[in-house]
């Protein structure tokens, strides 16, 4: 089988990954781009003694990792994207969303980043430890479907934030959001009425910046890389640990950013 059939059917699901990793999607986008870019200029770099889902995460590891703004050393001249990316502890980072967001068992993770399960299994603590670290916040769910909606708010709160509300329509959800001004918003993507959870976002957006994930049956049409695309996104049906490893990511990104902001004035 070529090298490209064996790595198209991932491309949607490294995409999110990558755009975990990046908290952008332009950003994660480029990363996956560069892969491509570098198989191309050298095929070896896929190894085929690996499992296809495995071989094509490692390939991409080693791009990740190559990156000196992805390694532990800050760099005091860089740009504010830069400084933002350098002050995340890569390894542990990459260790939790291979297995809590992306799937992979500790063995297959373990080979992704080409290290043994005992070091796997403290990146992932060490990843925990920082996770534990995030502000609660006030959260906004946007989903029509009850015991859904019942799941996500356990989950949230469970991760000890605070749920604001549940909207079950566009716009239900943008007046709950210009009244309570959530600092993080759950948002599925076709809702009860018929309309879209994309456009309520979109207006809650253009009044107010807060962090979005976007959960949705149909994961795929969202990871194209074709047009703007959400950067943080759950797959329906969801399991807990991947909601509270992207509820994490989303509030990791966004505190970081809000600190730097509150340092500067």
């Amino acid at each position: 089988m070529s090298l490209s059939a064996l790595i198209a059917p991932q491309l949607p699901f490294l995409r999110r990954y990558a755009r975990a990793l990046s908290g952008a999607q332009t950003s994660g986008d480029v990363y996956v781009a560069a892969m491509l870019e570098a198989l191309i200029e050298d095929p070896a770099l896929f190894d085929r003694d690996c499992e296809n889902r495995v071989a094509i995460y490692r390939a991409f590891s080693r791009i990740w990792n190559a990156m000196p703004i992805n390694g532990k050393a800050e760099s005091h001249e860089a740009g504010a994207a830069e400084r933002r990316l350098a002050e995340i502890t890569p390894l542990p980072r990459q260790a939790f969303l291979l297995t809590a967001v992306e799937g992979f068992t500790p063995d297959q993770a373990a080979q992704v980043l080409e290290c043994s399960p005992a070091e796997l299994s403290a990146l992932i603590e060490t990843a925990g430890r920082e996770i534990g670290e995030q502000v609660a916040t006030d959260v906004l769910i946007i989903e029509d479907e009850p015991v859904i909606a019942m799941d996500l708010e356990n989950l949230v709160q469970g991760l000890g934030h605070k749920v604001a509300g549940n909207a079950r329509t566009r716009a239900e959800a943008v007046e709950m959001a210009l009244r309570l001004r959530p600092g993080l918003v759950l948002a599925d993507i076709h809702l009860a009425d018929g309309s879209s959870g994309l456009d309520a976002v979109h207006d809650i957006l253009g009044a107010f910046s807060a962090p979005v994930i976007f959960i949705t049956a149909y994961p795929e049409s969202l990871l194209t890389g074709e047009r703007p695309e959400p950067t943080f996104l759950i797959a329906k049906p969801f399991e807990e640990d991947m909601v509270r490893a992207v509820v994490s990511q989303a509030l990791f990104f966004d505190a970081k950013a809000a600190r730097r902001a509150a340092t500067a004035a």
